[in-house]
């Protein structure tokens, strides 16, 4: 039997983590379910932001020994906790295209032995498969892929250097057995490099209890730190000093302010840092981060199964009729996300939704893909949405000339 807004609701009255909507400013009427691509505005970070913009310009330069200068490792502190790490060991700095290439060269460059190839994964977001690419092109590797739905062995010899992957992967939301893949591939010699954007804020990470000892990751997802907002990049703390990183900038020498003519790395995390970073980036980051501070994140996961459990499940009457397959995975292997795929009409059906105001993407090809942020979406919200995206479908209103546009970013 297809739920009722009263089962929603009822689902809602039991809600541990109801109370921290209020803390987002999120539209009037929208039903925002795109929290895997960008995270809503907690009420907090404007206030940052604000202060922050106070600071610039009350105390100019002054601001950089007011918090500015540390707040690559502060925020890394922070954000520690909700990926499994300890203090002192992640970085908020950069983007994951930086990080990621930063860790590429570090461990190759500290690997006992010469091993030629690069693994990234197919059916990946693409980025990682570009940088890793790229890398291979500057630094002399062999870039090799591991097919969608391979077993990861048949591709693993003692000729692989590092295999970059997702955790949860972007299309389908399928979620990775870190520590089993950690095993398996630490058993050959090899590193592997965990990419966290649709795990950080969705679930809890546990990189210690898996053995993991790099990884990257993104903060402006379901961390909700503001477009464009800095990335991480985690090292275990027994494998922070085996050398340089290749993008040795200023910040991340020993002593910056010394101005040596030659560079030094400085010790642990900071000898990830670049170069000077946005403290108006960082401030409303850092006031999402403390809000984090008070997330139950066994709670989290089960809210976020259960907000994806109930979207599907007030819909899964129609998609036959209509052609719309789903990919989600089950439960234990699910990120925070839905997966429909639509080949033909896809693209149209999510921009009328747009248009009622339940916000989704769209991902070549065919992908209506939903992501379920527990912290501001509730039960009756994702009843409300299925209900729009039934209308949109039954009626054939997606079929309106102005659905079918492409827009440059979708």
């Amino acid at each position: 039997m297809r739920p009722t807004l009263t089962d929603a609701q009822t689902l809602d009255d039991q809600d541990t983590l109801a109370d921290f909507k209020a803390h987002f400013a999120l539209p009037d009427g929208m039903l925002y379910l795109d929290g895997n691509s960008l995270g809503a505005q907690p009420n907090a970070a404007r206030e940052a932001l604000d202060a922050t913009r106070d600071q610039w310009r009350d105390s100019l330069i002054g601001g950089w020994n007011q918090g500015w200068f540390d707040a690559p490792e502060r925020l890394g502190n922070l954000l520690a906790p909700l990926i499994g790490a300890s203090e002192g060991e992640v970085l908020v700095s950069d983007t994951i295209t930086l990080n990621l290439f930063k860790l590429l060269g570090y461990i190759t460059e500290s690997q006992e032995r010469a091993r030629p190839i690069i693994l990234s994964e197919g059916g990946n977001f693409p980025a990682d498969g570009y940088i890793a690419e790229g890398f291979c092109h500057s630094a002399g590797f062999e870039h090799g892929v591991l097919p969608e739905g391979a077993a990861l062995e048949e591709h693993l010899s003692d000729q692989v250097a590092v295999v970059v992957l997702s955790q949860v992967n972007y299309r389908t939301g399928q979620l990775r057995d870190m520590a089993e893949v950690n095993r398996r591939i630490h058993a050959k010699g090899a590193e592997v490099i965990w990419d966290l954007a649709h795990s950080a804020g969705a679930l809890a990470v546990d990189l210690a209890g898996s053995g993991a000892r790099y990884a990257v990751g993104c903060t402006y997802k379901y961390l909700n730190g503001g477009p464009g907002a800095p990335g991480f990049v985690y090292v275990r703390s027994d494998r922070q000093q085996a050398g340089w990183q290749p993008l040795s900038g200023w910040h991340g020498h020993a002593k910056p302010f010394a101005f040596d003519a030659d560079y030094a790395p400085a010790s642990g995390m900071t000898r990830f840092r670049t170069g000077t970073h946005s403290a108006l980036a960082y401030a409303p980051l850092e006031a999402s981060l403390k809000l984090w501070q008070q997330v139950d994140m066994a709670a989290l996961r089960a809210k976020s199964l259960a907000l994806t459990d109930l979207f599907r499940a007030c819909l899964a009457d129609l998609f036959e009729a209509h052609g719309i397959e789903d990919i989600t995975p089950a439960p234990a292997q699910r990120g925070s996300q839905v997966g429909l795929v639509q080949r033909e009409h896809g693209y149209a059906i999510v921009q009328a939704l747009i248009k009622r105001g339940v916000i989704g993407d769209y991902r070549e090809p065919g992908l209506m893909r939903f992501g379920f942020t527990p912290l501001y979406l509730s039960h009756a919200d994702v009843w409300h949405a299925a209900e729009q995206f039934r209308e949109v479908v039954e009626s054939g209103e997606y079929r309106d000339p102005r659905f079918q546009t492409r827009t440059e970013v979708t």
